[in-house]
């Protein structure tokens, strides 16, 4: 781990990305010392700090560090931690803070085969996301929501929880973006109230431009989601997971999603 570049672990107490959340980040894969998809990955980064107003560290520093990092984890999962810096109490930002960075690499992550190969069973979470479109599609540190929604599936054979909003509508899995086929058309959910816009939801959008198979952002139900021809979840860690099991939906040829996942292998896509 590197905090604003040094070896360490330990961030000042009053640092806002603690005290209040004040801060953005990233989850990656590194493959053979290097981040995979890097440019998406720091393009967001780059749009949620500006979101926030919170200025970015440069893309060198970043890519660098993480290449430090690298030598000693090649492969395995990286995380990127923006905050707002440390300053005094209170919720206004002072004019003048300085942002702190946080990077780390951790081991792989070993999920069963069978989870991108037969795909996961889904649990419908009770918990409800809050409605705030100036931070919706942001990956900013207030993750609440998503800790009690994964609270949920503990004790439950279900690997990932669909969360839908407080007015029904489907937003995607505590950790990742959701798809769902029927007929020719992919449908991805609206995600301008509340939710995050990975890098995987991206690339699939654009499998979609690439194979000529429209892809429509949507406000869809539970209701809907269940007479899918297909649905499947995505993130940067994981890549692809078919669902096989959601409420009353139940499949067990997932032909689409097994496409997509081949694709999205490519980190050039």
């Amino acid at each position: 781990m590197l905090i604003n570049g040094a070896p360490g672990n330990t961030i000042n107490a009053e640092d806002r990305g603690l005290t209040y959340g004040d801060g953005v980040f990233r989850t990656l894969l590194m493959r053979s010392g290097r981040p995979v998809c890097w440019e998406r990955q720091y393009a967001k980064l780059q749009r949620d700090c500006g979101a926030l107003k919170i200025p970015c560290p440069s893309a060198l520093i970043l890519f660098s560090e993480l290449q430090q990092l690298g030598k000693a984890q090649p492969d395995g999962v990286a995380k990127i931690i923006i905050t707002r810096g440390p300053s005094a109490r209170g919720y206004a930002p002072q004019a003048q803070s300085e942002a702190t960075r946080i990077l780390s690499v951790t081991p792989p992550v070993a999920y069963p085969a069978e989870n991108a190969i037969q795909g996961v069973r889904m649990h419908a979470c009770k918990i409800r996301l809050g409605h705030q479109p100036l931070l919706a599609g942001i990956k900013h540190l207030n993750r609440l929501e998503n800790v009690l929604a994964a609270s949920e599936l503990q004790g439950r054979d279900m690997p990932e929880g669909l969360m839908s909003d407080s007015a029904g509508y489907v937003i995607g899995g505590t950790r990742s973006n959701l798809f769902m086929l029927r007929g020719n058309i992919l449908y991805t959910p609206n995600l301008s109230r509340c939710g995050v816009a990975g890098v995987q939801r991206d690339r699939v959008m654009d499998w979609g431009k690439h194979h000529g198979v429209t892809c429509k952002v949507a406000d869809l139900r539970l209701e809907e989601l269940v007479q899918a021809d297909e649905i499947f979840v995505v993130n940067s860690v994981f890549g692809l997971w078919p669902v096989c099991e959601l409420a009353a939906y139940r499949r067990t040829t997932h032909p689409l999603a097994w496409k997509i996942q081949e694709w999205l292998k490519d980190e050039h896509h």
